[in-house]
C-alpha cells in the first residue's frame, strides 16, 4: 500500500514470514474490533511494501520501542508546573483540518497524559500503555505479561464485580480490549457517554486490581484457548520459529502467549502459588512513570485534566527505569550466516532475509530505513521485484525495519516465491544483493528523499480522524517513544536528509550479518527438527560456502557486472500537485447521493463532498453482467481475469499507490467491480489506464500458469484457516440461492487454461450495465467525464434489467432445526466450530430489524460473559445479527475444543436463560440498551471513505435505503420491553414452535474433547466453589480442592456426591469444624443447580439426545434434520423475494445539478 502516516500492511495469503512479535488480544470479536484495526505506530517503515503481517494483527505484532533511559521523553518546549501537574505542551503539530485541541501533562506521580478535546466526537476513549510486555516474562513462566493483562479486567477493589467494567461499557454503547506486545501492554476502551464513569472503572486497573482467585483459573484457560487457536496458524508458527532460533539470553527468544502448562501446571509443580506470581509481576513492573495515558472526549481540556488528576494520581510511582536489554543482542554470531528451511501448514512459499540493523529509536527526524525500504521494496521498472517477477520467480516482495526493543532491530526482506522461484531461491537472493550493491555504490539521492518527504507531508496535512479508541491506543503507544511532544501526531514526517546515516544503515546489509528462511511444503523435504511451542518442522544449517561466495560476489558487483535490468526508480509522475478544496458553508451535509445520469446503460450517482473537505475522492464502478456469477467456472474465470489485469498493472500502478492513489478490481455477484480512490488530482489518468488494460489484456501464458497455481493454492489454503474464518462460507452457501464454496471453485480451476480467459473476458466487457458512484472532491462534470471515459473505452452494449442477476436467500421454515456438518481438512487442528443461526425475517421489515438490533445488543455482553468467561467454551465467542442480501437472523459463533453438538447445547441453554433475563430486566436497564443501539446507529462518520462506503453499500444492496441508520434508531426508540419479550418468544426461544434454526458444525478430525470437557467441568466447579468460599471469608487452595474432586464423576450431576467430597475437603484439608462446615455446605447445596447449569452438567432429560459425557441438551421438542445434500435442501426451501428499492429510484434524480 502507499505511504500513510503509519503505513498499513497488505495481507498476503502466501505464508510469507511474519516479522513482528505478535501481542495478544484479551478478547475476540468477528466484527472489526477497535483493537484489531488499531495501527501500531512505526517510524521506520517502508513506504509501501512493508511486512506481510495481516492487518487484523497489526495492532499486536510490534516489538515497540519505548522511552529513553531517564523514562522522560525530551521536549522541545519548556514544561510549566501548574500545582501538582506539569503542563508540557499544548502546541502539537496537527493536520490542516484537525479541530481538536491537545494538552500534554505529567502528574505528580510521573504518569504522562495526552488530553484531547474533540467538540464534535460522539465517542469518548482512553488508553493506557504500560512499558512492560512479554520480554519481561520470567524465563520459566512464559506468558506472564499476557496473563496479567487478562486478569486486570477481572475486578478491582473499588469495583469488585468481575465484569463490572464490561457491563458498564456495554450499557453505554461501549467496547474495550487490550493487547500485550514485546515491551508494552496496551489497554483501551470506547463508550459513547459518559466518559467519567468508564474512566473511573478503567483507572482502577492500575490502582487496585484484585486478581480474584475465583477468576484465575478461567482466565488462564482463556489464555490457553487463545494459544490453541493459534497453533495451526503459519503466522504464529513461523514467527515463533524465528524467535526460538535466536539468542536464548535475549527475551526475543521467549514464547510470548503462554498456555496452561507454562502459567499454571509447571509453576504449581515447582511449588509456586501462581496468583502470587502474577501479583508480584504486576507490583514489579507496573508503575505510574512507565505509563502513558491518552484521553479523548467532548469535555474541555481543563475538565479532562481534572478527571485525570483525580482518578490517576493514585497510581503508584515506583520510579522504575525503562525496560532495556542493551547488554545482549537477539542474534549471536552463530545465529547468523545460517539458512532455515521451514514447513508451513498452508501451501505457501517465501524467502525471508534478516539483517540485524541500526536501532532507530532516536532517529525520528531522518528515519534512514525508510529510504532503503522504499527502494528495495519498490515495484516499478528497475526494481528487484520487476526483475524476479519477469523471470517467473516471484509474485511479491516487501521490505522494512522490524524494531525488536530499544537497542535492537532487524531489516527484513520477504519475497513470495513461485514454484520455479523456490527452486531458484539462491538466484533470487543474489539479485537482492546485487541491488543492495547498487545502493551502496551510489550516494544517497536527495530527490528520492524529497519525494518521500513531500508525500508524507501531503498525507499528514490531509489526515482525517480515525475511530476514537484506535486513536487513543495508538497515541498512548507513540508516547513511549522519545519524540518531542509537539510531534506526537506527526511522527511519520521526514524532516532531515542525512546521507551519512543512510550509508551507515546500508552498512548493516552485508554477507556476515544476515540469516535467511525458506518456507515451503515441498523443499527440501528432509526437515529434521520440531520447534518446541508450535511443532513447526524445520531444518537449519550454515549457508553453504558456494552460496555464500555467490552472495559476496553479488555484493561486490559493479555496474559492468551487475544485471542491467536493475536500476533506480524514475521520478513519480503521480505525486499530487493540485490539492485545493473549494469549501462552502452548508446548513447540513447531504445525506444521500444524487442520480445525475440514469438511462438504459448507466446509472451515475454523485455527491460532492460537503463534510470532510479533503482533496480526495473515490469512483466506484460495477460492470453488471450475469455471466460472472452464472456458474462456479465462470466466477473462477472472472477471478483469473482480474488477477491477470492487476498483474499486468503492477509496475504502472505502484507509483500511483505511493502517491496516495489506488485502484481495485474484483469479480462479484454482479459482475466486475472497479474502483479508483485517493487524491483526485490524477484520478482520471489512473482510471483510464485501468480500463484500457482491462480491454486490451493479452494473456501471457507464463503469468497465467503462475497466477492459476497461486489461486489454486489459495483455495486449498482456505480450508486450513482457523475454523471460525471458514464457518461463514458454509452459512452463506446454505442460505443463499446461488453461491458456491471453495472446493467447487478448485474443481473447476483445474480445467481452465489461458485460452479460456482470452475467450471469456470479452464477453464480460461487451455487454453490461454500468453503475457508478462518484464521491469526494469532485464536480459533476468530473463524474460525467469519467463515466463517458469508461463507456468510450469499453464500447459495450446496454444490458437490459431483465437480465440482471437477482439475489435471494432461503427462508428457514418455522419449527425447523437443521444441522449441516463438515469435517475440517487440517488433521492437526484441534478446534471445532459452530455457527448457530436463527432466522428472523426480511431485511426490509423495519420493526423486525430494530428488534433484532436491540436483542443483539442486550445479549452481546451476557453471551460473552457466560459462554466465554464463565463456561470457558473457547477463546472465540461472538453473537449478533447476521445480514444477508434479503434476510436477517441472529447468530452465535464459537470455536472450541468441545464438540459442536456440545456447543449447541450450551447456546440453547444460554438462550433459554435469556428469556428469564428479559422478563426480569428493569426498565432502566432496558432503556439503557435502547440508548446504546441508538447511539451506535447514529454514530458520526469519521472520514470521507466511511461515507463513501456507506453510500456504495446501500447502492449495492439494491434497496437504496440511505437513511436506514436514522430509521433504525427511530424504530428502536419506539420499542417496549414487551415487544422484545414477544420477539424472543416467537423467533429465538429454542422451545418456540415458530423458530427456524440452522447450525453449521465444523468438526475437527481428532482431539480429546471428551476428556477435556470432563477436566474442564471439574476445573470450573472448583473455580465456582472457590468463589463461594471467598465470599464467605475463607481462603482456599484451589489446587488442593481440585485434587479432591479427581475421583468424582461430575457428569452424573450427583449433588450428594459433590457435597460429600466437599465436606471431606473442608473437614480434613481445611480443618474446619462441623459447625463451620454446615453453613458452607448448605449454601453449596442451594447453589449446586446453578453451578451445574453454568458447567453444562445438568441431568439429561430422558427424551433429549445425549451429548458428550452424558450432558443433555435442554429439551426443545424439535427433531434435528441433518442436511446431507445441499442442492436438494435448497430445492425444498422457499426463497425470499429479491431486493426492491425502499424509495422510488427516480426520487434521487437530479440531472440539472450544478457542475
Amino acid at each position: 500500500m502507499p505511504p500513510r502516516s503509519f503505513p498499513s500492511l497488505r495481507l498476503w495469503n502466501s505464508g510469507g514470514f511474519l516479522y513482528f512479535n505478535p501481542g495478544h488480544l484479551r478478547s475476540f470479536s468477528l466484527v472489526p474490533s477497535i483493537a484489531s484495526t488499531a495501527i501500531a505506530p512505526h517510524f521506520s517503515s517502508s513506504p509501501r511494501r512493508r511486512l506481510n503481517c495481516p492487518q487484523s494483527l497489526l495492532s499486536r505484532c510490534w516489538s515497540r520501542r519505548s522511552l529513553s533511559r531517564s523514562t522522560v521523553a525530551p521536549f522541545s518546549a519548556a514544561a510549566v508546573t501548574m500545582g501538582s501537574i506539569q503542563h508540557i505542551t499544548e502546541h502539537l503539530e496537527k493536520p490542516e483540518l484537525d479541530d481538536r485541541s491537545y494538552r500534554v501533562i505529567r502528574l505528580s506521580n510521573k504518569l504522562e497524559a495526552l488530553l484531547v478535546h474533540d467538540p464534535e466526537t460522539d465517542k469518548a476513549s482512553a488508553s493506557v500503555n504500560v512499558n512492560v510486555g512479554n520480554f519481561s516474562d520470567a524465563d520459566d513462566m512464559p506468558g506472564m505479561a499476557h496473563a496479567v493483562e487478562h486478569l486486570l479486567f477481572m475486578g478491582t477493589k473499588k469495583f469488585p464485580k468481575e465484569n463490572a467494567y464490561n457491563q458498564y461499557l456495554a450499557s453505554h454503547s461501549g467496547s474495550s480490549n487490550a493487547y500485550t506486545a514485546a515491551t508494552e501492554t496496551n489497554y483501551f476502551f470506547e463508550p459513547s457517554s459518559p466518559l467519567y464513569g468508564a474512566l473511573d472503572r478503567f483507572a482502577q486497573f492500575f490502582v487496585s486490581p484484585l486478581f480474584l482467585e475465583s477468576t484465575l483459573d478461567r482466565e488462564l484457560r482463556a489464555v490457553d484457548s487463545e494459544n490453541k487457536k493459534n497453533l495451526q496458524s503459519d503466522l504464529w508458527r513461523l514467527m515463533q520459529l524465528n524467535k526460538s532460533l535466536s539468542n536464548p539470553a535475549h527475551p526475543y527468544h521467549h514464547f510470548s502467549t503462554g498456555n496452561l502448562k507454562t502459567l499454571k501446571e509447571d509453576p504449581q509443580q515447582r511449588g509456586l502459588e501462581v496468583r502470587s506470581e502474577f501479583i508480584k509481576f504486576y507490583q514489579k513492573h507496573y508503575s505510574a512513570n512507565r505509563m502513558r495515558l491518552c484521553v479523548l472526549g467532548r469535555e474541555s481540556l481543563d475538565e479532562l485534566e481534572k478527571w485525570v488528576e483525580e482518578l490517576f494520581s493514585e497510581v503508584e510511582n515506583k520510579d522504575l527505569p525503562q525496560n532495556r536489554w542493551d547488554d545482549v543482542q537477539p542474534w549471536r554470531d552463530e545465529d547468523l550466516g545460517i539458512q532455515i528451511f521451514a514447513k508451513p501448514v498452508m501451501d505457501t512459499r517465501s524467502l525471508d532475509i534478516y539483517f540485524p540493523f541500526l536501532d532507530e529509536e532516536t532517529l525520528y527526524e531522518s528515519q534512514p530505513s525508510r529510504y532503503i525500504s522504499h527502494l528495495i521494496g519498490h515495484e516499478g521498472p528497475g526494481s528487484i521485484l520487476a526483475y524476479i517477477k519477469a523471470k517467473g520467480w516471484a509474485n511479491g516482495l516487501s521490505a522494512g525495519v522490524m524494531p525488536i526493543c530499544p537497542g535492537a532491530a532487524a531489516f527484513t526482506i520477504s519475497i513470495r516465491l513461485t514454484k520455479e522461484g523456490l527452486q531458484q531461491y539462491r538466484e533470487v537472493a543474489k539479485v537482492v544483493f546485487q541491488y543492495i550493491a547498487m545502493l551502496k555504490e551510489r550516494e544517497p539521492q536527495q530527490w528520492v528523499f524529497d519525494e518521500m518527504k513531500n508525500l508524507a507531508e501531503v498525507e499528514f496535512r490531509f489526515k482525517q480522524k480515525s475511530p476514537a479508541s484506535r486513536f487513543t491506543s495508538r497515541l498512548s503507544s507513540v508516547m513511549q517513544k522519545p519524540l518531542p511532544r509537539e510531534w506526537l501526531l506527526s511522527g511519520s514526517l521526514l524532516r532531515k536528509f542525512d546521507p551519512d546515516l543512510i550509508k551507515k544503515a546500508l552498512s548493516y546489509l552485508r554477507p556476515d550479518n544476515f540469516r535467511l528462511i525458506v518456507v515451503s511444503q515441498e523443499y527440501p523435504g528432509d526437515w529434521n527438527s520440531k520447534e518446541k511451542w508450535y511443532g513447526t518442522e524445520y531444518k537449519v544449517g550454515k549457508i553453504p560456502q558456494d552460496f555464500m561466495a555467490d552472495i559476496r560476489e553479488a555484493l561486490d558487483s559493479t555496474p559492468e557486472t551487475r544485471l542491467s535490468e536493475l536500476h533506480m526508480p524514475h521520478k513519480n509522475e503521480f505525486v499530487p500537485t493540485r490539492l485545493s478544496v473549494e469549501k462552502k458553508e452548508v446548513a447540513e451535509p447531504a445525506k444521500t447521493p444524487k442520480l445525475i445520469r440514469h438511462d438504459d446503460h448507466v446509472r451515475l450517482w454523485f455527491k460532492k463532498d460537503d463534510r470532510f473537505w479533503v482533496p480526495k475522492g473515490t469512483v466506484h464502478i460495477t460492470l453488471r453482467n450475469p455471466l460472472a456469477w452464472a456458474t462456479p467456472a465462470n466466477l473462477v474465470k472472472s477471478k483469473l481475469y482480474c488477477e491477470l489485469v492487476k498483474d499486468a498493472l503492477v509496475e504502472y500502478s505502484y507509483d500511483a499507490e505511493l502517491a496516495g492513489l489506488d485502484y481495485h478490481l474484483s469479480a462479484s455477484v454482479f459482475g466486475l467491480d472497479v474502483s479508483v480512490g485517493g487524491y483526485n488530482d490524477k484520478m482520471a489518468v489512473l482510471l483510464e489506464k485501468v480500463f484500457t488494460s482491462m480491454r486490451d489484456l493479452v494473456v501471457n501464458p507464463n503469468r497465467f500458469h503462475i497466477i492459476k497455481e497461486r489461486l489454486s493454492r489459495g483455495y486449498r489454503n482456505a480450508e486450513y484457516q482457523q475454523p471460525f474464518y471458514q464457518v461463514g462460507d458454509y452459512t452463506r452457501y446454505l442460505t443463499s440461492e446461488k453461491t458456491w464454496i471453495n472446493e467447487q471453485y478448485a474443481a473447476e480451476l483445474e480445467h481452465i487454461d489461458a485460452e479460456d480467459i482470452s475467450n471469456f473476458f470479452p464477453q464480460l466487457l461487451s455487454q453490461n450495465h454500468i453503475e457508478v458512484l462518484a464521491h469526494g472532491n469532485l464536480y459533476k462534470e468530473d463524474a460525467l467525464k469519467m463515466t463517458d471515459l469508461v463507456e468510450n473505452i469499453l464500447q459495450s452494449r446496454p444490458l437490459p434489467q431483465s437480465q440482471w442477476h437477482v439475489r435471494r436467500n432461503i427462508i428457514i421454515p418455522p419449527g425447523s432445526n437443521y444441522v449441516y456438518e463438515r469435517t475440517l481438512r487440517d488433521p492437526a487442528n484441534i478446534n471445532h466450530c459452530i455457527e448457530y443461526y436463527v432466522y428472523v425475517g426480511s431485511i426490509t421489515d423495519d420493526m423486525l430489524r430494530a428488534k433484532l438490533l436491540l436483542f443483539a445488543q442486550m445479549t452481546d455482553e451476557p453471551a460473552f460473559d457466560q459462554l466465554r468467561s464463565k463456561e470457558q467454551l473457547g477463546y472465540v465467542v461472538w453473537s449478533g445479527a447476521r445480514y444477508s442480501a434479503t434476510t436477517i437472523g441472529y447468530r452465535v459463533i464459537i470455536q472450541s475444543e468441545r464438540t459442536a453438538e456440545y456447543l449447541e447445547s450450551r447456546i440453547d441453554n444460554f438462550l433459554i436463560q435469556t428469556g428469564e433475563t428479559l422478563e426480569n430486566m428493569s426498565e432502566k436497564d432496558f432503556e439503557g440498551h435502547k440508548r446504546s443501539v441508538i447511539n451506535k446507529r447514529l454514530e458520526k462518520l469519521k472520514n470521507l471513505s466511511s461515507e463513501t462506503s456507506r453510500f456504495w453499500s446501500h447502492i449495492g444492496s439494491e434497496y437504496f435505503d440511505f437513511l436506514q441508520n436514522e430509521s433504525d434508531a427511530a424504530n428502536v426508540r419506539a420499542l417496549t420491553k414487551a415487544d422484545i419479550v414477544d420477539f424472543y418468544k416467537q423467533l429465538l426461544d429454542p422451545r418456540s414452535p415458530t423458530r427456524g434454526k440452522l447450525s453449521i458444525y465444523l468438526n475437527a478430525q481428532g482431539g480429546a474433547h471428551a476428556k477435556v470437557e470432563g477436566k474442564d467441568q471439574q476445573s470450573r466447579l472448583v473455580s465456582l466453589l472457590g468463589k463461594q468460599f471467598e465470599g464467605a471469608g475463607f481462603a482456599v487452595d484451589t489446587s488442593r480442592l481440585s485434587s479432591a474432586f479427581e475421583s468424582a464423576d461430575l457428569s452424573a450431576s450427583d449433588a450428594d456426591q459433590i457435597l460429600a467430597v466437599l465436606k471431606k475437603f473442608l473437614l480434613s484439608e481445611m480443618s474446619l469444624s462441623e459447625q463451620q462446615t454446615a453453613p458452607v455446605l448448605e449454601q453449596a447445596r442451594q447453589n449446586i443447580g446453578l453451578h451445574a447449569k453454568q458447567l453444562g452438567i445438568e441431568t439429561a432429560d430422558k427424551d433429549s439426545k445425549p451429548v458428550t459425557n452424558g450432558v443433555g441438551k435442554p429439551k426443545t421438542d424439535r427433531k434435528v434434520t441433518y442436511i446431507t445434500n445441499v442442492p436438494e435442501f435448497k430445492a425444498r426451501m422457499v426463497m425470499s423475494a429479491g431486493p426492491i428499492p425502499v424509495t422510488d429510484i427516480t426520487e434521487f434524480e437530479d440531472f440539472d445539478a450544478k457542475l
